[in-house]
């Protein structure tokens, strides 16, 4: 199966366009379910060795600023900069590899049709 990626940055025009230009870059269906945007901020941190995320919902990953590097299980790990963007389908197990220890990591990520759970108390957030 292929995964969607590209660059947020690539083909920008070089004159002001006449109109806003909207491109759509993936599209799924959530029938059930929310969809939450965070915000994650990486200082040289990557998932355990051995770890994998197995998320029962899609997931776009955007690095805004810095770089860091996912891998897709069975694949090689794919480098990401700013504006570089991934599709993840569901079920699709992955993880961070790593991410630039020297200057801060900003990730831009929308979860798709994940199921509503209890809050988390403070202080136990997840890391990616």
């Amino acid at each position: 199966m292929s995964v969607p990626a590209g660059n947020l940055l690539a083909g920008l025009p070089d004159t002001s366009l006449p109109d806003e230009l909207f491109t759509t870059l993936a599209e799924t269906a959530a029938s059930s379910g929310a969809v939450r945007i965070e915000r994650i901020l990486s200082t040289g941190q990557a998932s355990p060795d051995g770890f994998w995320y197995d998320q029962g919902w899609d997931e776009f990953v955007l690095v805004v600023q810095g770089a860091a590097r996912l891998q897709l299980e069975g694949e090689a790990e794919r480098m990401l900069g700013p504006g570089d963007w991934m599709m993840i389908p569901a079920k699709r197990r992955h993880r961070v590899a790593w991410t630039d220890p020297a200057a801060p990591t900003v990730w831009l990520a929308v979860h798709i049709g994940e199921q509503k759970q209890p809050p988390q108390a403070a202080g136990q957030g997840k890391n990616q």
